[in-house]
C-alpha cells in the first residue's frame, strides 16, 4: 500500500470486508501499514514507496454471501465485477483503494 493511506485501508478492510485490524508489533508498526484478520484469514498491508497495485496477483476471500456484500460495496461506490469462467463458482472482483484485486467467492458454490 502507499504510505500515509492507513485511514483508506481500515475504512476498506475493517468497515467494508469486515477484517478486525490488529495491532502491528511495535519493532513494525514505525514502518506505517495495516494488519487485518477473521476467521482463518489474515491480511498484511505493508507500505512500499514505490507503491504499484497488483492488479493481476490477488488474495481469494471465500464470503458468507456474496451478494450482500456486493451491496455493502456497491453502496460505498467500490465496482464488483462478476466472473462466470469457472462453473458452478460464483466470485467477483474488486479493487481496495489502492487498486489492488481481490476475489470474492460466494461460500456457497
Amino acid at each position: 500500500m502507499p504510505a500515509g493511506r492507513e485511514v483508506d485501508a481500515v475504512a476498506f478492510y475493517g468497515g467494508l470486508l469486515g477484517l478486525t485490524q490488529v495491532p502491528k508489533p511495535p519493532a513494525l508498526a514505525a514502518r506505517g501499514g495495516c494488519w487485518f484478520q477473521s476467521d482463518g484469514v489474515v491480511v498484511h498491508l505493508g507500505v512500499d514507496a514505490a507503491f504499484t497495485p497488483a492488479t493481476k496477483a490477488h488474495p481469494a476471500f471465500v464470503v458468507d454471501d456474496l451478494d450482500a456484500l456486493a451491496a455493502t460495496l456497491g453502496a460505498a461506490g467500490v465496482v464488483v465485477t462478476y466472473d462466470d469462467e469457472l462453473e458452478g463458482v460464483r466470485r467477483g472482483y474488486v479493487a481496495d483503494p489502492f487498486g489492488n484485486r481481490i476475489e470474492l467467492i460466494d461460500a456457497a458454490s
